[in-house]
């Protein structure tokens, strides 16, 4: 049986909270609020927890979930490195709607499924997010709905769709901002969008002076000096690919291989 606490309450709230932590520390799955939408999450370090958390979702390993942390710290932690430009994108913009996507540290001893090596890491900026995290440590969080359907912007609408597969409900009202966060990977030399959200793309160049945009998901909107450089990036992608077709002496797992 699912319990819910209504985290506007102040005596709720602190009960809710040591629930959702027992519950994340037991293995099981928990709904937070966020500042995007609501979130399903569990201890990234509890392999089980993650499984029951995709399968909750009906999503496969071939979808990992991210990973909400409570401090900067947390984040380094899981990171193998912060590249040339994570720290200076964390300054800026963390706590808030910004996932960035690293090498993930060797030394971790988890399984979020098919990650090919790497992490998407967040801070939110929702106090009562930050608080549980804060106490449980860094959770895999995706957002609380089944695959295919609307995420959910209230506690209610989360538990419509997930019901008693979720221990607790965090109620922190509805969402105030519903659109999510942007994805900016950085395992590259140059930083790449996988996916446009509440952060745009004008607001990332003040730290990151050029973004491929290619295989960005949703519509970005592009200045100028975007669009300019989406071109440049797309023309050298282009003359790159002439280039391997021209390389006829590659051995055949060369012509194979999904980089």
């Amino acid at each position: 049986m699912s319990a819910r606490y209504d985290c506007a309450d102040t005596q709720q709230r602190e009960e809710g909270l040591v629930a959702a932590t027992s519950a994340v520390q037991e293995g099981q799955l928990v709904v937070l609020p966020t500042d995007t939408v609501y979130g399903v999450g569990a201890d990234a370090f509890n392999p089980a927890a993650v499984t029951a958390l995709l399968a909750a979702k009906g999503r496969g390993r071939n979808m990992p979930p991210p990973v909400l942390v409570g401090s900067v710290r947390a984040a380094a932690a899981l990171a193998e490195s912060l590249g040339a430009f994570g720290q200076d994108l964390i300054d800026e913009f963390w706590p808030g709607p910004l996932t960035l996507v690293f090498r993930a540290s060797p030394t971790l001893l988890w399984d979020l499924g098919d990650t090919m090596g790497t992490v998407a890491v967040r801070m939110p900026l929702h106090a009562v997010a930050l608080d549980l995290l804060r106490r449980t440590g860094p959770m895999a969080v995706s957002s609380a709905n089944k695959h295919s359907l609307p995420a959910a912007i209230t506690a209610e609408q989360a538990q419509l769709q997930l019901g008693d597969e979720i221990s607790v409900y965090l109620d922190g009202g509805p969402c105030t901002d519903n659109v999510p966060s942007t994805i900016l990977d950085l395992t590259g030399t140059v930083p790449r969008m996988l996916r446009a959200g509440a952060l745009s793309v004008d607001a990332l160049r003040k730290v990151v002076p050029v973004i491929d945009l290619s295989d960005a998901s949703g519509e970005p909107e592009l200045s100028p000096a975007d669009r300019r450089a989406a071109e440049a990036i797309a023309a050298a992608n282009a003359a790159r690919a002439d280039h391997q077709d021209d390389k006829t002496d590659d051995p055949p797992a060369a012509a194979n291989r999904d980089d």
